[in-house]
């Protein structure tokens, strides 16, 4: 499994780190919705999620940063309700003024042979 998740640029004159900044900032819902994706099998949700690292680039379009969330896991029936901070490293290709952010790939598992 890997996750995209699109956001539209603004048009600025302000550097490329700034802008993609200011758009990780301004969607900070639904980068949580993109990073609980990745979480869905443990019942945990993703939120409060920020830029936890420098922006890298590999090149002029590409490149990687770190997000950091807290992690909640919450089940009323079995009184849970725990949360940690976590991060996770985020690729990024930026195509037509849209920025598209790629998780990681976390293999899933099969179904066992009987």
């Amino acid at each position: 499994m890997q996750e995209a998740w699109t956001f539209e640029l603004p048009k600025s004159e302000k550097p490329l780190s700034d802008q993609i900044k200011k758009v990780l900032l301004d969607n900070q819902k639904d980068l949580g919705i993109f990073l609980s994706y990745y979480f869905k099998k443990e019942g945990a949700l993703a939120e409060k999620a920020d830029l936890g690292s420098e922006i890298n680039f590999k090149d002029q379009n590409s490149g990687d940063f770190k997000l950091e969330f807290d992690l909640v896991h919450f089940n009323a029936c079995l009184a849970i309700h725990e949360q940690k901070r976590d991060q996770m490293k985020i690729t990024f290709d930026i195509v037509n003024n849209n920025l598209r952010l790629k998780g990681p790939y976390w293999p899933e598992r099969e179904m066992d042979e009987i």
